[in-house]
């Protein structure tokens, strides 16, 4: 079993299942079994259970969070959205009467009609994350999935097992048939078998570039399609005419949010000089500002990150940055917290100035309250900085000017772009678009491509004869 711990106090509060290979098998075993007849119910009715999910998610809202809250350290306004988050993809799963309709052409040849459908596929594995343990497995990988007539064999993060599990509970309280989703945690060689079992149809996964790296090539290898969200490194641009307080503030929430254990936060800005100086003093103010405390309790503005070797692993990346020579002008280390936390895995706001392109601080993922500031001269060197990242999931700009908004939209390569937004996460009728080694895939989660990657395309030819041409031949 696992031990899991509540990370704003550092107790017990749960054991989770190691699930073995054997049981691994009898997940699928089900999920194969249950295909067929979910596969043949109509849409219609499928998702009736979605939206008798959506009510339950709303009522079980409160405990929902607490739970999550209690599980993962996301403070409570944070965990309450990550639940939300859940339903805002059911709903639009919901439409999946609408959107798995096909097209038509009637006479495509003399005599001839054609009709394209969109059909289930079979059995997918999902392999979720721990940093957004509702939001993730049962937002991003369930509802469309089963929506679309296909059966789910979900990996739930098994440092935060308990979310998921009761999300579980509540999908067969709305009625999801046996089989169709089946929820355990396990280690990554029993992971392992969702990759190459002959009947897994596809893996989507959320985790790290060297693990999405894996899956895509080990699961594509072996037939099947794989969608894989992996890290990034999200830079903003700040240019000298924004309006320097409020984007101060949404820097703050940006990095510090989720305390910074999300693929969307911003741990880099990239500043122009004529304005550095003053952001960081609204930067400085306002991290001194920041209350840490216990994540189930409302007036915390920041929880802790998820466990001891995770904040290991933030502190570590800390005194990387030290011995590159950045420059640390908030130290996050050894923060205040309230009684009864003192052994709870607290990181504070965390700032570098002056990082720069040689500093592996300011290039690659660390998962933390920690942002890095690269001071430069012009709209045109900050873009060339941020295109050079081997990572293109989000990027933001801070500016008043429509020109270099415009710009920046049109020439940034991430995939996700905030204009004075420094989190722009799209709406689930949106897709999740992250590129370069932020994503492995063809076929993103949400949205239109959600849909494509739960359906395959079926295009039948027909053409009826009349009574001359029985006869005649012609």
């Amino acid at each position: 079993v696992y031990k899991r711990q509540n990370p704003s106090t550092g107790e017990v509060i749960a054991l989770a299942p190691q699930c073995t290979a054997d049981e691994v098998e009898s997940a699928i075993a089900a999920a194969k079994a249950a295909y067929p007849a979910w596969a043949d119910t109509p849409v219609s009715k499928r998702v009736q259970v979605l939206f008798k999910m959506k009510t339950l998610v709303d009522k079980h809202l409160e405990e929902l969070t607490y739970l999550l809250a209690m599980e993962e350290g996301k403070k409570w306004e944070e965990a309450m959205g990550d639940i939300l988050k859940v339903n805002e993809v059911v709903e639009f799963a919901c439409g999946a009467p609408h959107l798995m309709k096909g097209e038509s052409l009637m006479n495509a040849s003399k005599g001839y009609d054609t009709v394209l459908y969109h059909h289930p596929v079979g059995v997918f594995a999902g392999i979720a994350p721990w940093n957004f343990p509702a939001m993730i497995p049962h937002g991003w990988m369930t509802p469309i999935c089963v929506a679309t007539g296909n059966c789910m064999v979900l990996k739930a993060a098994s440092f935060v097992p308990q979310s998921s599990m009761r999300l579980m509970e509540l999908w067969q309280e709305a009625g999801i048939p046996d089989g169709v989703i089946n929820v355990l945690t396990a280690g990554r060689q029993e992971a392992e078998i969702l990759l190459k079992h002959p009947d897994i149809a596809g893996v989507s996964f959320v985790g790290s570039t060297k693990v999405g790296q894996h899956i895509y090539s080990t699961a594509s290898a072996n037939g099947k399609r794989v969608q894989a969200l992996c890290e990034a490194k999200n830079h903003a641009l700040v240019l000298r005419d924004c309006k320097v307080e409020r984007t101060a503030r949404g820097i703050i929430n940006a990095f510090c949010g989720c305390a910074g254990e999300r693929c969307m936060a911003l741990p880099a800005i990239v500043v122009e000089n004529a304005v550095a100086d003053e952001l960081i003093g609204y930067l400085k103010r306002f991290a001194a500002e920041m209350k840490l405390g216990p994540a189930v309790e409302k007036a915390t503005h920041m929880g802790p990150v998820v466990n001891q070797g995770h904040k290991e692993f933030v502190l570590n990346w800390i005194q990387t940055g030290i011995d590159e020579g950045a420059e640390l002008i908030v130290d996050g280390r050894n923060p205040e917290v309230p009684a009864g936390c003192e052994n709870g895995f607290f990181v504070g706001p965390t700032i570098f100035d002056h990082v720069t392109e040689d500093m592996s601080v300011g290039r690659e993922e660390i998962f933390g309250p920690v942002l890095c500031i690269k001071r430069v001269d012009s709209f045109e060197e900050g873009l060339a900085i941020m295109n050079a990242s081997r990572f293109a999931n989000g990027s933001a700009i801070y500016t008043q000017n429509g020109y270099y908004a415009r710009e920046f939209a049109k020439r940034t390569d991430a995939g996700m772009v905030g204009i004075n937004v420094g989190i722009p996460v799209p709406l689930g009728i949106f897709g999740f678009t992250g590129h370069k080694q932020s994503f492995f895939g063809d076929l993103h989660v949400m949205g239109r491509d959600g849909f494509a990657f739960f359906t395959e395309t079926k295009v039948v030819t027909n053409t009826w004869f009349s009574e001359e041409e029985e006869t005649t031949g012609k």
